[in-house]
C-alpha cells in the first residue's frame, strides 16, 4: 500500500470554544482492556460458534469489532497488513477476554493472496459465517493535486480490496452450499468528501456494489450490507492537522464525535440473526452529519469561511 495511506477513521476531540466539548489532546483510541470492559447491549454467548472473518482487524473499528465478537462467543479471525497490530489484538483478546483468536498478514489489493487466505480459513473453519471488510486507507488532500500513484492507491485498496474479499468469500459460498454474510465497512458520501475524494470515489463504489451484488447473490442466500460511519474515534487523529480538528465536534448536528463501540455493535446486528431480512441497505452512524454537517479533514478553505 502507498506509505501516504493513513487510518480512515475520522478523529477525536477537539476544542471548539464550546463548553462541552473536550480539548485537543493526544489520542490513540479506545485500549483492548477498555473495549473488553465496555457493557453491550448484546447478550452473552449470542454469536456462540460463529465464524467472522475481519478485515483490518489490526486497529480502529475492526479492533473494536474483533474485541465485540470475541466476547460474544464468535470464532474470530482478522487480517491486515501489520502484523506488530495483529499480535497485539490477538494477545490483547487472549488476556482480557480470555478467548483464542485467529490472525494472518494480508494486503487485501493483492487478489491472489486474498483466494490462499480464503481459501486456508474455509478449509481450516468450514465455511465462514461473517465477512466484515473493515480495511482501507487513504490520505487529505485536494482532488485537483492527486498522484496518480495515490488516487491508485486509495482506489485499489478501498475498492478493489474490498471487492477481492467479497467474491472470495462468495465463490467458497456457492461451492459449499452454505449462507453468507457480508458487511462493509464504507463512509458517509451522500454530499461528498471534501478533501477526500479518492476515498468519496472508492467509497461510494462499495456502497453500490453492494446493493447490486446483494440482489445477484439472494439465491445463493448471501446477504450483504455497509455500515457508513462518521465521525469516530479512533488513533485516525494522528493523520490531521490540530487547527482542522478544532471543528470536527461541530460536523453534526449532535456536535460530538462517536466512538468504535458505536460501530462494533451495529456490525453485530448485522451479523446476528436480528438483521435475517435486511440485505442491500447502509445503516448510518454519523451523529446526523449526511444530513446536516461538514467535515474539512486538512482545514476549511477561506472560500468557504464566513
Amino acid at each position: 500500500m502507498d506509505n501516504k495511506i493513513k487510518n480512515t477513521s475520522t478523529p477525536a476531540n477537539a476544542d471548539s470554544g464550546s463548553d462541552n466539548v473536550t480539548p485537543i489532546r493526544d489520542f490513540s483510541g479506545m485500549t483492548l482492556e477498555e473495549l473488553a470492559k465496555t457493557p453491550t447491549v448484546y447478550r452473552e454467548g449470542l454469536l456462540e460458534g460463529k465464524t467472522t472473518v475481519i478485515s483490518g482487524g489490526g486497529s480502529g473499528m475492526g479492533r473494536a469489532m474483533a474485541v465485540l465478537f470475541a466476547r460474544l462467543g464468535a470464532n474470530v479471525v482478522i487480517c491486515g497488513r501489520r502484523e506488530e497490530k495483529l499480535l497485539e489484538v490477538r494477545d490483547g483478546i487472549q488476556s482480557h477476554v480470555g478467548k483464542e483468536i485467529t490472525y494472518k498478514p494480508l494486503t487485501i489489493r493483492d487478489a491472489d493472496s486474498v483466494d490462499i487466505f480464503m481459501e486456508e480459513t474455509f478449509k481450516r473453519f468450514g465455511p465462514i459465517d461473517v465477512l466484515i471488510n473493515s480495511a482501507g486507507g487513504q490520505f487529505s488532500q485536494d482532488a485537483i493535486d492527486f498522484s496518480r500513484k495515490g488516487w491508485l492507491a486509495v482506489v485499489d485498496t478501498n475498492l478493489n480490496g474490498t471487492w477481492w474479499m467479497m467474491q472470495e468469500a462468495a465463490q467458497r459460498w456457492r461451492k459449499w452450499e452454505a449462507p453468507g454474510n457480508i458487511i462493509n465497512i464504507t463512509a458517509t458520501v451522500e454530499r461528498g468528501m471534501p478533501q477526500s475524494a479518492h476515498s468519496c470515489a472508492a467509497r461510494a463504489g462499495v456502497i453500490y456494489l453492494s446493493k447490486t451484488v446483494s440482489t445477484e447473490w439472494a439465491p445463493l442466500n448471501i446477504r450483504v450490507n455497509c455500515i457508513a460511519p462518521g465521525a469516530i474515534e479512533t488513533e485516525g487523529v494522528t493523520q490531521y492537522p490540530k487547527d482542522a480538528l478544532k471543528d470536527f465536534p461541530m460536523s453534526n448536528p449532535m456536535k460530538r464525535f462517536g466512538d468504535v463501540w458505536d460501530i462494533a455493535e451495529t456490525a453485530v446486528f448485522l451479523a446476528a440473526p436480528s438483521s435475517k431480512f435486511v440485505t442491500g441497505e447502509v445503516i448510518t452512524v454519523d451523529g446526523g452529519m449526511s444530513q446536516y454537517g461538514w467535515v474539512w479533514p486538512i482545514g476549511k478553505p477561506d472560500y468557504f469561511k464566513d
